[in-house]
């Protein structure tokens, strides 16, 4: 599966990027509006933004394949994450802006999408849950780190201009308390601003492992892209995606890393939760 890339670490924290991909398969980019269309919700460069955490001993899961194809972050039934408020599927068949991806009458149908599901969604999941499952039996205890990105500016999706840092927590159920300081706190030396359980509370990853009386604390890391690339008024295909620039995004990189150390020193320091 060349689309599916894991790097293994021994250290108890577990970096998932859900959303950085961009690979169509040709059967699928036939029926779209435009490729260009179909990527530009990407959580941009993202693996270049992480590419410290193997240094950090992390493990890092990411997928290749685009979110228009199928979103590893969603609920597989297909229930909304967001009740009431605009958001994308399984199977995306618009923008965060609320254009459509595909052609008229090309939409995936119920079977395609099953197809989707079984060919990217669970091989990914079965690998977050390996992962998670070896790390767990090894340390007693272990991090999910989801890591996202998204333009400051959505107005489909929320109003005015999105703080650098979002943290997800599923309203402090995916995690311990001391975890939620923790990062809280890396991000708050920063001077930038940050929310917790703002807009974003954490996806289906965040809410799906997140258990604490299991050993597995998980939180959503959802970042303002302008904190690492420029962000043009309006995207075309012309201007978007800005290229990734290392000097542009080092003092985020180093925010990044302090937020990452802290997770470790959560997973390190606290003992595993009581079994029932």
């Amino acid at each position: 599966m060349d689309w599916l890339h894991i790097t293994r670490g021994e250290a108890p924290l577990v970096v998932s990027i859900p959303h950085a991909g961009t690979i169509i398969p040709s059967e699928v980019e036939a029926r779209l509006v435009s490729p260009w269309l179909a990527r530009k919700d990407a959580d941009w460069w993202l693996e270049q933004l992480y590419a410290f955490a193997g240094g950090l001993d992390a493990t890092v899961v990411r997928t290749g394949v685009s979110r228009t194809v199928i979103d590893v972050n969603r609920d597989p039934s297909g229930a909304s994450l967001y009740p009431g408020q605009a958001t994308t599927g399984l199977c995306p068949v618009d923008t965060f802006d609320g254009e459509p991806l595909y052609r008229p009458g090309q939409e995936p149908d119920a079977a395609e999408i099953a197809e989707r599901r079984a060919t990217f969604f669970d091989p990914y999941h079965a690998a977050l849950q390996a992962e998670l499952d070896r790390l767990v039996a090894r340390h007693g205890k272990v991090v999910l780190y989801d890591a996202h990105s998204i333009r400051s500016r959505a107005p489909r999706l929320f109003d005015g201009q999105l703080p650098q840092f979002n943290i997800g927590t599923n309203s402090g159920a995916a995690c311990d308390p001391g975890l939620t300081r923790a990062v809280e706190a890396a991000c708050d030396a920063t001077g930038l601003p940050r929310v917790t359980d703002g807009r974003f509370k954490g996806g289906w990853i965040t809410r799906r492992y997140g258990r604490p009386e299991t050993a597995v604390h998980a939180v959503q890391m959802e970042l303002a892209c302008r904190g690492y690339i420029d962000e043009p008024a309006v995207l075309t295909p012309d201007n978007w995606p800005t290229p990734y620039a290392p000097a542009r995004a080092a003092p985020l990189q180093a925010a990044l890393t302090d937020i990452l150390k802290a997770c470790l020193a959560f997973a390190s320091a606290s003992p595993p939760p009581l079994r029932g």
